[in-house]
């Protein structure tokens, strides 16, 4: 194969949890499944609002850890907007039209 390398697509699957999963990912759903069960056991859920408010935190961790194609999930792409809206963005133009010190010396 002149010393050619053919790695897989999903070669990074391999490191994570169930293929899907970080160990902080774990953390955050099962920090969110306990506090949901805990809640169910303390509350009455007999109104439909303090059920819906005894579920939320289950469902807001498992919505942080949902997988979502091109990004590792929800999280990722919630800190990568964060990142991209309050950094400073500096963007160096090399395209067709740039005028680079290689082409003057010609």
């Amino acid at each position: 194969m002149n010393n050619s390398y053919l790695i897989p697509a999903n070669s990074k699957k391999s490191m994570l949890i169930f293929g899907l999963f970080n160990t902080v990912d774990l953390i955050i759903a099962g920090c969110g499944v306990g506090t949901t069960f805990l809640l169910m056991m303390f509350l009455p859920v007999d109104n439909f609002w303090i059920a819906v408010m005894t579920i939320m935190p289950g469902l807001v961790c498992g919505f942080l850890v949902f997988p979502v194609p091109n990004y590792h999930n929800i999280r990722t792409v919630i800190k990568n907007a964060w990142i991209f809206y309050t950094t400073r963005q500096k963007y160096i133009w090399k395209g067709w039209c740039f005028n680079s010190n290689e082409s003057e010396k010609k």
